[in-house]
Order: C-alpha cells, then sequence, then structure tokens
C-alpha cells in the first residue's frame, strides 16, 4: 500500500508598517523614490551612527500582537543578527531574539474542512535590509538603501498548517486584522508583506516532524499556492527514492513553477546574536498596554456582526463589503450621508466591483468620495436621472470623482418627464416604425421593448422608461 503523507507547515511573515519614517531614524518610508534618496548615516551603517527607535513602531506592534490574542513582554529588547551581505550596511541587523515584543498568540481561521486556530509563536520588530538590483547588461549588482531601515513586524506561526488552503486563509486573515488596524496595506507586489514558507513532510501518524525547508520570493497568493503543492511535492518524490530532504533556504520561481536552493538554513548559533549595545530596553508601562488596548478599532468580525444587526444587508454583500477597510469605509460613510445601506451596497457590490475588474485593481485603492456616491444615489432616487444614465455618471465618479450634480447639469442628462415632449417623441416613433407596431398588436410583446428602446435613443437615454411605457401602451390601445 502507497505511504500517505502529511505537510506540516509554519509561516514568517514580514510586514512593512505604515509609518511615514524609518525605525531608528528619520528618513521617509515612502515606497519608490530615486536610489538611495531616503537615507542618511544612520539607514546606510556609517561608522559612529547611533540608532534611536521610533515610538510609533512600538505602538503598531502592540496593536497587531492584542488583535492576534498575543500576550506583551512589558520588558523587551533589540539584538544584533550578524551576517555579511550587500544589502545589509551595517553587517547585522537590528531585531529581537531573546525577548520579542509579543508572544505565544493565535487566529482562528476557516477553510472548507471547518474551523481551526493557528497558533503564533512570536511577533518580533526589526528593521529592513536593503535591495540588490541585479544589472544583467554592466554585469554587476547595485544597492537601493532606500528600504534599509524600514519598521518591520516578523510575525511567526507555529507549525499548525496542513494545507495551502489554511495557509491562504490564515494570510487573508492576517492581512485583514493589520489593514483594519491601519498598522499596514499589506500589499503583496509592493513587497508591505511578504511570506516565507516553511514546509516539511512526514508520514501520516509519524509524531516526528520531517526535514524542513524556507521558501522565500513568494509575492502573490496564487504563487504561495503553487509553492507548496510543488515543494510538497518535490520532498515526497526525494522520500519515496529512499533520499534525504536537505534542510535549506529555496527560491521559488512562479514561471517556471519550481524552486531551487539559495543557500543551506543558519540556525540561531550562525548569526552569533546578542544584544545590541545601542539601544536601551523597551519598558511597557500598564497605561501605555491600556491606551493602545483602548484605541483599537472594530475588527471584520465585530463589524460583520453589527452589518447585520444595523444595516439589513444581505449575509453575502456584508462578506464581500467587510472583505476589504476601504470598501467597508465607503460604505458606512455614504451610509451616513444617504440613510440607504443597500443601495450603497449595490453600487459597490455592482458597478464598483465590476470596474475594479476591468481596470484589474483592488478594493484598496478605490479612491472616489463617499459624498460623490451618496449625491449620484440621491439623484436617482429623486428620478432626475434614470439608471442608464447614472451607471454612466457613476463611471467618471469612480475614475475622476467627479461631482455627479454638476455633471448632470453641464450635460444636460436629467431625465425628461415633460409629458408634452415625451408624447411627440413616441408618437414619431410609432410613426416611423409600422413593423413594430403591427406586431404588437398582433400580441407580440417582445415588440413593445423594440420601440420602447428606439424612443429612449432619440431622447439620447434620458427619458423616463416608466413614463415612455406608459404613453407608448396608451397611443397603442
Amino acid at each position: 500500500m502507497a505511504k500517505q503523507y502529511e505537510t506540516v507547515i509554519g509561516l514568517e511573515v514580514h510586514v512593512e508598517l505604515a509609518t511615514k519614517t524609518k525605525i531608528f531614524c528619520g528618513c521617509s518610508t515612502a515606497f519608490g523614490g530615486a536610489p538611495n534618496t531616503h537615507t542618511c548615516p544612520v539607514c546606510t551603517g556609517m561608522p559612529g551612527s547611533l540608532p534611536v527607535l521610533n515610538k510609533k513602531v512600538v505602538e503598531l506592534a502592540m496593536a497587531v500582537g492584542l488583535a492576534t490574542n498575543c500576550k506583551i513582554h512589558q520588558y523587551c529588547k533589540f539584538d544584533r543578527k550578524n551576517y555579511f551581505y550587500p544589502d545589509n550596511p551595517q553587517n547585522y541587523q537590528i531585531s529581537q531574539l531573546y525577548l520579542p515584543i509579543c508572544y505565544d498568540g493565535g487566529i482562528e481561521i476557516e477553510t472548507s474542512a471547518g474551523k481551526k486556530t493557528i497558533g503564533i509563536h512570536e511577533i518580533h520588530m526589526e528593521e529592513d535590509a536593503g535591495k540588490l538590483v541585479h544589472d544583467e547588461w554592466g554585469n554587476c549588482s547595485l544597492v537601493d538603501y532606500n528600504r534599509s531601515g524600514v519598521p518591520l513586524i516578523e510575525i511567526v506561526s507555529e507549525p499548525d498548517m496542513r494545507s495551502a488552503d489554511e495557509v491562504i486563509a490564515y494570510l487573508d486573515k492576517l492581512r485583514l486584522i493589520i489593514q483594519y488596524l491601519g498598522a499596514s496595506d499589506c500589499k503583496l507586489q509592493e513587497g508591505s508583506m511578504r511570506a516565507d514558507v516553511n514546509l516539511s513532510v512526514r508520514e501520516v501518524g509519524a509524531e516526528k516532524f520531517g526535514t524542513r525547508t524556507e521558501m522565500k520570493n513568494l509575492n502573490s497568493f496564487k504563487a504561495i499556492a503553487r509553492a507548496i503543492e510543488g515543494e510538497r511535492q518535490r520532498q515526497i518524490e526525494l522520500l519515496e527514492e529512499g533520499r534525504k530532504v536537505i534542510q535549506e533556504t529555496r527560491r521559488w520561481d512562479d514561471n517556471k513553477e519550481a524552486s531551487h536552493p539559495m543557500r543551506s538554513k543558519e540556525d540561531a548559533q550562525d548569526y552569533r546574536y546578542f544584544p545590541d549595545p545601542d539601544l536601551v530596553p523597551v519598558i511597557i508601562s500598564d497605561e501605555w498596554l491600556q491606551e493602545i488596548r483602548d484605541r483599537q478599532p472594530e475588527l471584520r468580525t465585530e463589524k460583520l456582526a453589527r452589518y447585520k444587526a444595523e444595516f439589513d444587508i444581505p449575509d453575502y454583500d456584508a462578506q464581500i463589503l467587510t472583505g476589504s477597510k476601504q470598501m467597508a469605509d465607503i460604505f458606512e460613510e455614504t451610509t451616513a450621508i444617504c440613510h440607504k445601506p443597500k443601495k450603497v451596497s449595490n453600487w459597490l457590490m455592482g458597478e464598483t466591483l465590476r470596474l475594479l475588474k476591468e481596470d484589474g485593481k483592488e478594493p484598496e485603492d478605490l479612491d472616489f468620495s463617499p459624498e460623490h456616491l451618496a449625491k449620484l444615489i440621491e439623484l436617482t432616487e429623486a428620478g432626475t436621472v434614470n439608471q442608464t444614465v447614472a451607471k454612466e455618471v457613476f463611471e467618471k465618479v469612480f475614475r475622476e470623482d467627479i461631482d455627479p450634480g454638476k455633471y448632470v447639469e453641464e450635460h444636460g442628462l436629467k431625465t425628461v418627464n415633460d409629458e408634452g415632449e415625451l408624447r411627440k417623441v413616441v408618437e414619431d416613433v410609432i410613426a416611423a416604425n409600422p413593423q413594430s407596431v403591427s406586431d404588437y398588436r398582433g400580441g407580440k410583446e417582445k415588440a413593445l421593448g423594440f420601440l420602447v428602446g428606439q424612443t429612449m435613443k432619440a431622447m439620447k437615454g434620458k427619458a423616463n422608461p416608466g413614463a415612455v411605457n406608459q404613453i407608448l401602451k396608451e397611443l397603442l390601445g
């Protein structure tokens, strides 16, 4: 009988914190910028420069820890992790090994297999390294230190995940928590959230873990799922052939759908960690911790429950709307203005999602103002514009955030409700389409739809379809 294997997965998730300045200096953390322009003596590792801790980093780390049910070390310190690599200007990274700020937490995930808690071993603060740019033409490597010293938290899970589905559910939940806290935008494609996957396989029923590998370079959920499947198969094949899995760091190539070894996996002692002599310990008072607790926003789970109770919108709508912090904010702010939650939800679930997909954007990229969506809903409700015109105007709101009231006025898009004018156009349409008129009188209901369409066309879409219908029926008697 073929052996059955179980996959054991733990994750190390690096998240860039949304502070305006770096962790130990005043340089900007903005994404982009010409190489080496967001730098100073501290973040380029110049001799004699001294780090000063950014208080905001500690607060955001605590907030993430509390939201993931962690305990907080109220006395914690920074350590030096020594390694030599060109993108690491001091030849060490300031991190936390012995006393990380948060520890012993966990979050609940839900997959098709049901609910499960994934343990969080610890969350520690550290600085990011710079970025190497390999120049194929010049046959050299260039280094950009803009990212060096950008504040990170590293969230280390327990090896509690058993499938790609569980990993994606865990990352999704983590990303939403962090976005709701405003601690990071968690854009995988910009590297503000990066996940390294530690994976091993063992025979079903075995107590002992197999040898694990760590996979890097994963910048989308799809790549992570493919990498897990690929690495799982690779390790099973090695074991089936009676060979050993080597503990190493591997780089995933999403184009080739394969991984290749980068380096042997170092253990903690290889980094010669020791307490950083330039930084004093961080002491978190009970008052400070309580202040962060009191500032915690409403997270998705509580928001879902409140939406159902307060807004009377379908469960499905609530799930989608709360699946993005930006979408939830726009929904709540627009509803507060126009007091029509279901109408707001319809615009967000329908046209907004359609246009996002068309433009290849994420809900987090939405930047139109709730006031403008509320105004458009009011114009539609009042019959000032019909549904067709409203969709056309919304596209302008979505892309350029125009004022719908002004736009409708300037472009003469108001619905024509003048019965005399409508009646005249309907009479012209009837005269021009004798065949459809006789079809309708002969019992073909569809012909009426054609005549309504012709009238709307003649009115450049600005007529009230209900009124057109009524006049047509009356005249065709």
